[in-house]
């Protein structure tokens, strides 16, 4: 399907190379899954680097090939998409840390419930990149409904930086725990599990069903972000997909240190709106993608070294709170 849609695009993503890179996408997870993260068992710090640095290192090796074999002009249209999309998952680690808490989910068990929630984001995004492309190659105009969309939203967060999530609240809870048959005790890292008789679904499948449809919500605004970058499905998808592949462990790595940088969403704010007045302004100003790049390099490393150079005092800084060190006996609320 996505293939098909795609052909009304102008792509650099033959049915091939599209192949290809689904082929070798199911093979690296298939791997990671299977062999390095068989045994559950708490990431720590140095193990989360080690695997931050090599997502980091095979994403940029397949951007060195997509410049090497398509030309510089592509290459840094995939570079910036996955700039844009890595530097919008501190608001997922946000999040997970959040709802991770919320759900008192055990750390040995979160890599397993990151694992398969990425797995279905990337079906997800696929789907909304699908989708995406169909409407522009069919209407130009959506491309100025995207980037008014983005200008509302990255003003939004430029003037309420704060993210704030209520789990309780979330309406994806409210109708799993009202249609399915849920537990409300971990049944280690099982999803499913027999009691009584019958099948229950265990707190850990209802954290991984908020888990994608918090997804659901990021990929509406990086998704259209990104088409303000490119408008080649094959590197708006890939972007996007390295991108996320490397979610897991910058989670692992950064949940401790988040708060720290507290510029860094007014950044993501600033960025979002530029990209949507460069899109709106597309027949007016041509803004090569070298100065894109640039201007989101600029905004992004602005707003980490304010973070450091001039942190707040300790006690305006948003706190996320601490995933639990032990296994809850019953499920919140």
């Amino acid at each position: 399907m996505l293939l098909a849609a795609t052909t009304a695009v102008a792509s650099v993503g033959s049915p091939l190379l599209w192949g290809v890179f689904l082929a070798a996408l199911l093979f690296i997870l298939a791997l990671d899954l299977g062999v390095f993260h068989r045994e559950e068992h708490v990431i720590g710090t140095r193990e989360a680097a080690a695997w931050t640095v090599t997502w980091i290192g095979l994403s940029l090796a397949f951007g060195g090939w997509v410049w090497w074999r398509f030309g510089s002009r592509v290459g840094l249209e995939f570079f910036t998409g996955y700039l844009i999309e890595y530097a919008l998952s501190v608001d997922n680690i946000f999040v997970f840390i959040v709802i991770f808490s919320y759900f008192a989910v055990p750390p040995k068990y979160q890599h397993r419930v990151l694992f398969w929630g990425i797995f279905g984001a990337l079906v997800m995004r696929g789907v909304f990149i699908w989708l995406g492309a169909a409407l522009i190659s069919r209407f130009d105009w959506v491309l100025y409904l995207f980037g008014a969309f983005l200008v509302f939203t990255g003003l939004r967060i430029v003037i309420h930086r704060e993210t704030e999530v209520h789990p309780e609240r979330n309406p994806v809870v409210n109708l799993f725990r009202r249609f399915v048959p849920l537990t409300h005790r971990y049944h280690e890292k099982r999803f499913v599990a027999r009691e009584a008789g019958r099948l229950v679904a265990t707190p850990l499948l209802l954290v991984l069903v908020v888990v994608e449809a918090t997804d659901v919500v990021f990929a509406v605004d990086s998704i259209p972000a990104i088409f303000g970058i490119t408008r080649d499905p094959f590197i708006v998808f890939t972007s996007n997909i390295c991108a996320i592949l490397g979610l897991r462990s910058l989670y692992f790595l950064l949940a401790g240190m988040l708060a720290k940088f507290i510029y860094l969403k007014f950044g993501l704010g600033l960025v979002l709106a530029f990209i949507g007045l460069k899109m709106l302004a597309a027949d007016l100003v041509h803004l090569p993608v070298q100065v894109s790049l640039a201007v989101v390099v600029a905004i992004l490393g602005g707003s980490v070294a304010a973070s450091l150079l001039w942190p707040p005092p300790p006690d305006v800084v948003p706190q996320p709170p601490e995933p639990p060190a032990e296994r809850p006996e019953e499920l919140p609320g």
